[in-house]
């Protein structure tokens, strides 16, 4: 498993990334998903769930899929939290709908899929939670505040 990322990608993605879609964005509050986007939604970031199975979550229209979401919205980056076998069509729509990025959060990566992202022009971040992240790059000072 390739974890090692660029020492500038995520203060990058997190600096120009301001819509996250959340892939497998749970409504109910004690899952891990749930506590990422409630902490990213805090921060300042646009969230975007897709989840074929709830409305909405954290007061935002949920989507089936990347595809759908991308008809109403404009989507920088991708955060996933899926298994990692589940990722290669995850990273298919995200290319195709023309994101920045694709984050892959804790215990989730796939290198071959992470290849074609890059080759796509995605900036890619595997096995990192981004609301850890986040902190870290905060507390270092390296991201913009608003």
């Amino acid at each position: 498993m390739d974890t090692l990322v660029p020492a500038e990608t995520m203060p990058h993605i997190l600096n120009h990334c301001h819509t996250i879609a959340i892939v497998g964005l749970s409504d109910q509050p004690h899952r891990p998903s749930f506590d990422v986007a409630r902490y990213m939604q805090a921060q300042g970031y646009r969230i975007i769930p897709i989840n074929p199975n709830v409305a909405q979550v954290l007061g935002e229209k949920a989507y089936a899929s990347l595809t759908d979401a991308a008809k109403h919205e404009v989507i920088d980056l991708v955060s996933c939290f899926r298994n990692s076998a589940d990722i290669p069509p995850v990273v298919d729509e995200a290319i195709a709908i023309g994101a920045k990025a694709i984050w892959m959060q804790l215990d989730i990566s796939h290198p071959e899929a992470a290849t074609k992202a890059q080759a796509a022009g995605l900036l890619v971040v595997q096995d990192h939670c981004i609301k850890i992240d986040h902190r870290v790059l905060m507390s270092r000072g390296l991201l913009n505040t608003a």
